[in-house]
């Protein structure tokens, strides 16, 4: 039998964390593969937010080629707002490279809609018809009559958490049928399943996670250790010379407060709306300098490139550093809110660099960070008790060379590389 490849994503799950619960034995089947692999504090993609990561876990390149920079982008030359998906992926995902054989790709976020492919796909969210989710069209019935679902209604969290946590269980026994029938009747050289509900676990019960009295730390436990089952079944089902890889694509830490970008921006004067609240970025002022997208992304408001460009190109060299000195001394409660400043020429290259965002923000702990053109205050709160880390994702391969193989210091963009010497080749 030819070596083959699984790799099994869990959305959001820190390094921290997996250690934790494999040590304590909640998750003992990942405490062998960390004992018997290799495992690692991975960094995730700037800014840390899934559609980026994914983007760059499964193409083995950042944002400036594979061109997604967030959930959300402007159409070139506009204010107006576009949903990047996976037709806008500039780069081509492992599975779409010569010589990569047959996959069956289970639910990775930003793959929405499905395009052909030797193999199956399942899109993850954001996804919003089973049907365009799903390659071959001819697999919709069978993940219908299991009651496949995308995604867990997060939204229910906020009226009912009972209800969130039993559509979290109903979300992932459905998500292992899918793995259990594929796994078994497709031929496959590669098999990549992503577990995204660990994602909305986190945000909405970080807290239950780390207070033991929580009223649903035990739930919390509970979702990880059915996933830790699972792994333990798929590697029972490997082959002895088959690889694992194992990872998350950011990290996850408790949420204090959120802080609004456009409310700095605002407050200092770099940005300004002809009508308040703003509907849209559309309202932007002729004389606002600089705004942010989602979740830190500043753009500096070059005459050329924006309609209502201000700020000449001469002149971007001295906004920047104005707005690097504006976030750098930022605090609330006498505590820094900005970790690191990132210029696009530090964290991108590629043909897409010039549509990258002129900063990029990480935050300090405890802080998330919005651009949030309708917030009047610098910052607030909501149900959501967990946040994003970019520091803190995992990554533990087990397979042939795997010590020789893992960068001390991977990334997310590092996983394709490292899957190919996996497998022995370079794919093309």
């Amino acid at each position: 039998m030819a070596k083959r490849t699984v790799v099994i994503g869990l959305d959001g799950m820190p390094y921290r964390l997996i250690k934790d619960l494999a040590e304590n034995g909640t998750m003992p089947n990942m405490k062998v593969l960390i004992e018997e692999g290799v495992f690692r504090q991975m960094e995730s993609s700037i800014p840390e937010i899934s559609s980026v990561a994914w983007s760059s876990i499964i193409t083995g390149t950042n944002p400036g080629v594979h061109g997604i920079f967030g959930f959300t982008d402007l159409a070139p030359g506009t204010y107006r707002t576009v949903f990047p998906n996976f037709s806008t992926l500039k780069a081509t995902p492992f599975w779409g490279r010569e010589g990569a054989g047959r996959s069956v790709i289970i639910n990775v976020p930003s793959t929405y809609p499905a395009r052909k492919l030797d193999g199956v796909l399942i899109a993850g969210f954001v996804a919003l018809d089973l049907e365009k989710a799903t390659y071959p069209a001819s697999l919709v019935p069978k993940l219908k009559a299991m009651d496949y679902r995308i995604d867990v209604d997060s939204q229910r969290a906020k009226e009912s958490m009972s209800f969130f946590l039993k559509d979290l269980d109903r979300t992932l026994r459905a998500r292992i049928s899918a793995y259990r029938y594929l796994w078994g009747e497709e031929e496959w050289d590669t098999f990549m399943l992503v577990f995204t509900g660990t994602d909305r676990l986190a945000h909405f019960l970080w807290d239950a996670y780390e207070d033991e009295s929580h009223t649903y730390h035990s739930a919390f436990l509970d979702h990880l250790r059915q996933i830790d089952e699972v792994i333990g079944e798929i590697v029972r089902g490997m082959a002895d010379k088959d690889a694992i890889v194992l990872l998350s694509d950011h990290g996850f830490e408790l949420l204090e407060k959120e802080v609004y970008v456009n409310v700095v921006l605002k407050q200092e004067r770099f940005l300004r709306f002809n009508r308040e609240p703003p509907t849209s970025l559309k309202d932007i002022g002729d004389d606002a300098k600089a705004f942010a997208l989602d979740p830190a992304r500043v753009y500096v408001n070059l005459k050329g490139k924006y309609p209502r460009g201000c700020v000449n190109p001469e002149d971007r060299e001295a906004v920047l550093a104005d707005l690097e000195s504006i976030f750098d001394s930022l605090q609330i409660d006498g505590r820094r809110v900005i970790k690191r400043i990132y210029r696009k020429e530090e964290i991108y290259e590629g043909p897409f660099l010039e549509r990258a965002p002129d900063l990029v923000l990480v935050a300090n702990e405890g802080f998330n960070l919005r651009a949030n053109i309708k917030a009047t205050q610098l910052w607030g709160k909501d149900i959501r008790t967990g946040k994003h880390s970019q520091h803190d994702a995992f990554l533990l391969v087990k397979g042939e060379g795997a010590e020789e193989i893992v960068p001390e210091k991977p990334s997310v963009a590092d996983v394709v590389s490292i899957m190919d010497k996996l497998r022995g080749r370079s794919l093309r």
